[in-house]
This record gives C-alpha cells, structure tokens and sequence, in this order.
C-alpha cells in the first residue's frame, strides 16, 4: 500500500494563487510515481510544476529520483517552482511569448 503523499508547506499557497490570477490547477500531488505536483492552465497553455518550499536549504529541495525521472522522460513543459512568484512568472512569461510570436 502507498503511503499518503506529503505536500511542501507552500502547496496550498501556490495553488490558491494561481486559482485567484485566473489560472486552472489540478493537483497531482496523489498520483506519485514523480509526476509534478500540480498541472496549470491558462489561455490554452497547460505547465506542470513540480513545487518545492524555497524557504528550505537547497539540499532540501533536490528532486527525488523518481521525479528526476519524470523530469528526465517527460516529452512536455514541466518545471520546479519554489513559490508563488515563481510559478507566476513562469506562466506569464509563456503567455507574453504567445503575443511576441
């Protein structure tokens, strides 16, 4: 039997922010195996993010191998994100593209 899966302590936070900028989020932080936390969308795009607390050493925050793994296999966008502001600007960062292109 799988253990539950633990959260970093800015899950919450991360996902709530996103949902109040107009983002869709999906946890997935459940389905383990090293699939990322969360999946976002916004204006057509879908990012997969893998959240660590950035208030950690950064020893604290390594990938586990199943999720270097995932990382490693995964043929999509998919990143780590210490916090809100990160995760944010990795999303608008992708939609001001859109409009440069």
């Amino acid at each position: 039997m799988r253990r539950a899966a633990r959260t970093d302590r800015n899950h919450k936070e991360i996902v709530k922010g996103l949902r109040q900028t107009g983002c869709t989020v999906l946890d997935l932080s459940a389905v383990g195996n090293g699939c990322p936390d969360i999946m976002v969308g916004r204006a057509g795009y879908n990012w997969l993010f893998e959240i660590k607390d950035g208030e950690k050493p950064k020893s604290a925050r390594q990938l586990t191998m199943m999720e270097k793994a995932f990382f490693a296999t995964w043929r999509g966008n998919v990143q780590v994100v210490n916090s809100l502001d990160e995760a944010i600007k990795a999303v608008n960062e992708t939609i001001k593209m859109k409009d440069i292109l």
